[in-house]
């Protein structure tokens, strides 16, 4: 997959948040023709995303730099699987090495919680998606991550979708309210989803016409007959389950037949992949 126009910005601020005036560590210690091997190896169990940007990074340090992806993205590995390789420019390698790894860690680890829950949630039918609780400038490379570990995305950004939460509700004065003002000014065509805690609010907003319901920090059991309204109704929306679904928990609000389940986890939360860059002279 090509890396977002984005990326390319976000590693050049990242090496020169790094790098600065210079590496002078590697430049006082390692002869410039020195040249050497150097392997991303995982040292836990996981899910490989961000290949194609700490391979990037490397190019951005050095173009003369050999990258060799040796996983795709989407791939699991065990401690001692390659990751990548690169040959060239010792001082090149080094140089890039932490800014390559931070990228590739963090976003492996998105990856990795993801398929996490992917799997605790097979053979119900729900889908998991991610939120816009993403790292700053990190947004379109966490939910590729979260693609590569098996889950899907909900809307980017603002602008893509309209979702009527609680304070929008307030603010407007009610769920019938809000959605008729969408309808009135909606000239793009966007989604609209309402969040909703009760079975009345439910009510009212299939009433109201919502594309998708989502039942926010309901119970299973409640979510059930939330799930069974929705279904009743013609044309049937989408429903989401949200609010503090865990990984222990997910799996019975999966089995109340909702169709998506967001969780904020897979990339608020996850802890980065453990790799490491082993290097050796060429």
């Amino acid at each position: 997959m090509p890396l977002p126009s984005s990326a390319f910005a976000l590693i050049d601020a990242a090496l020169a948040e790094d790098v600065g005036p210079g590496d002078f560590t590697t430049l006082w210690t390692v002869p410039e023709e020195r040249r050497a091997e150097a392997r991303i190896v995982a040292k836990s169990p996981g899910v490989i995303a961000g290949s194609e940007v700490a391979a990037e990074v490397f190019r951005r340090v050095d173009p003369s730099l050999e990258v060799s992806v040796g996983v795709v993205d989407g791939t699991a590995v065990e401690p001692g699987d390659v990751a990548m390789t690169v040959l060239g420019s010792a001082r090149s390698i080094l140089t890039a090495e932490r800014t390559a790894l931070n990228f590739m860690q963090r976003l492996s680890g998105v990856a990795t919680v993801t398929r996490r829950y992917v799997r605790a949630v097979e053979g119900t039918g729900a889908r998991v998606i991610d939120t816009r609780k993403t790292t700053p400038g990190m947004r379109a490379l966490e939910k590729a991550a979260v693609v590569s570990g098996g889950g899907a995305n909900h809307r980017f950004g603002l602008h893509d979708m309209v979702m009527i939460k609680d304070n929008h509700i307030a603010a407007a004065g009610g769920i019938t309210a809000a959605v008729k003002a969408v309808r009135r000014q909606n000239e793009r065509g966007l989604k609209v989803e309402v969040e909703t805690t009760t079975l009345d609010e439910v009510r009212e907003a299939l009433a109201a016409g919502a594309d998708r319901v989502m039942f926010d920090n309901m119970d299973p059991p409640l979510m059930r007959q939330a799930v069974d309204l929705v279904r009743a109704a013609d044309p049937r929306p989408e429903t989401e389950a949200s609010g503090g679904i865990t990984l222990d928990t997910i799996h019975g609000y999966a089995q109340t037949g909702v169709d998506f389940i967001s969780i904020g986890a897979l990339t608020h939360s996850a802890p980065s992949l453990d790799l490491s860059l082993q290097l050796r002279a060429a």
